[in-house]
């Protein structure tokens, strides 16, 4: 889109010192929490670039794949992340949710490379440099592609291995967290089944997987997204549960968070399967956080409307968004809800954004999310942070570069970083601590 003037001009102003509140209007002012977090979420695999050790690398270089396209440098985040992070801090926000990548760290079975703990403990180093919580994923999909190999997340002793993994990154970067998360939406191969279109996905999905098992040379190859949740659902909460626990043996001060892809599903016309939806999205997940969980981490995007018979499309006049899906906002308060009277656990909101080209239409969604956000906490929901997703225009899976979630447009040949109106939209939001 073209970038008005008077967007340029709101911009150079906040970097010049203007007001917490500038550009916003003056009047129904709503506050939020003294200490609320704000602040971006991002993932190592979608931004760093030059993952080669990692399952999604594999998977994206194999033929025939999903992938649009090879993630290559990705936003080559892995070098620039001191600028990544300035950019956050210049912004407004406090807080920064980042991932580690187990595929760097554990690169073969059983060896750590102290070199990338190193890397990892200069990032966390200079993140609280620059003003920012480092609110830290452990696991954001991906897998060492020696691990995805003997069986994944469908292998018995997967729990113990991912554990062992947990314990080790804890003792050497524990001490520089502010939070921390197991696992990136746990129950995502549970959300991957109900999804419409699934079944037509499945024969490309299983050619991909059978692609990378001849490529690793291993018949048990297995991608988190694609296994089996019958077999993968237990061993994935027993090791979330083992994770927890390695982490708080390592640092019992630091809080240790579950994050969920939260669907809002709302019930269509008599009889309508919504509760059968949520039960199959959950599982036993909820469960799990309530005993092995210090917060839970909301993660917010759309609406599923579901009638007697399943999922049906969105209403003929809804905007739908890049990513294919319906533009509704509003689904961030209605899935806190659901996580605190189901979970009754703190809540943070560690995922919510839209993909766009129109960035007018992300300033539209950001404040109409974090008004349903407020509401919660109107209503005395202890929500204590929200993360957009994402900071930068980052490599989004099998769709690519093409969906542009982020509030920072990204060159791919230069890396040059550029802030969107919307960038110093939630900057000032965040600055101000009210809408």
């Amino acid at each position: 889109m073209e970038i008005s003037r008077r967007s340029l001009v709101a911009g150079a102003a906040l970097g010049l010192g203007m007001p917490a509140g500038y550009g916003l209007p003056s009047t129904k002012r709503r506050n939020f929490p003294a200490g609320f977090l704000w602040g971006t979420a991002i993932s190592a695999y979608q931004s760093e670039g030059n993952n080669i050790n990692s399952d999604a690398w594999l998977r994206e270089n194999v033929q025939p794949t999903l992938f649009k396209q090879r993630s290559g440098d990705a936003c080559d985040s892995y070098h620039r992340y001191a600028q990544d992070m300035a950019i956050a801090a210049r912004l407004g926000f406090n807080c920064y949710r980042m991932g580690i990548e187990w595929a760097r760290i554990e690169p073969t079975q059983g060896f750590y490379s102290n070199a990338e703990l190193d890397h990892y403990a200069k990032m966390l180093e200079t993140c609280r440099d620059h003003g920012l919580k480092p609110i830290v994923t452990f696991n954001h999909f991906t897998t060492p592609i020696w691990f995805a190999a003997r069986g994944g997340f469908e292998a018995a002793d997967a729990p113990d291995i991912f554990g062992a993994f947990c314990e080790k990154a804890a003792k050497r970067l524990g001490g520089l967290m502010h939070m921390a998360t197991t696992f990136n939406e746990a129950n995502i191969q549970l959300l991957v089944q109900i999804m419409p279109g699934y079944a037509q996905s499945l024969p490309a999905a299983k050619a991909m997987i059978e692609a990378a098992a001849r490529a690793s040379g291993s018949p048990k190859f297995s991608s988190l997204a694609f296994a089996d949740p019958a077999v993968a659902t237990p061993l994935l909460q027993s090791a979330h549960r083992k994770a927890y626990d390695a982490i708080k043996a390592a640092r019992p001060d630091l809080p240790v968070g579950l994050t969920l892809t939260t669907q809002d599903i709302q019930p269509v016309g008599p009889d309508s399967i919504a509760d059968a939806y949520r039960k199959q999205l959950y599982g036993e997940w909820p469960d799990v956080a309530r005993t092995h969980a210090d917060f839970v981490g909301v993660q917010a995007y759309t609406r599923f409307l579901v009638d007697a018979n399943g999922i049906i499309p969105p209403p003929a006049d809804a905007q739908i968004t890049d990513a294919g899906y319906e533009f509704y906002p509003q689904a961030l308060g209605n899935t806190i809800r659901w996580a605190h009277a189901t979970i009754g656990k703190p809540i943070y909101v560690t995922e919510n954004g839209i993909a766009t080209n129109d960035d007018s239409q992300r300033i539209a969604f950001i404040d109409q999310a974090l008004t349903s956000l407020w509401g919660c906490l109107a209503e005395g929901i202890p929500v204590h942070g929200y993360m957009h997703w994402s900071l930068l225009d980052n490599f989004e899976w099998t769709a690519g570069f093409g969906k542009h979630f982020g509030l920072v447009a990204v060159d791919l040949k230069t890396f040059q970083r550029t802030p969107k109106p919307s960038a110093y939209h939630l900057g000032t939001i965040a600055q101000s601590n009210r809408i």
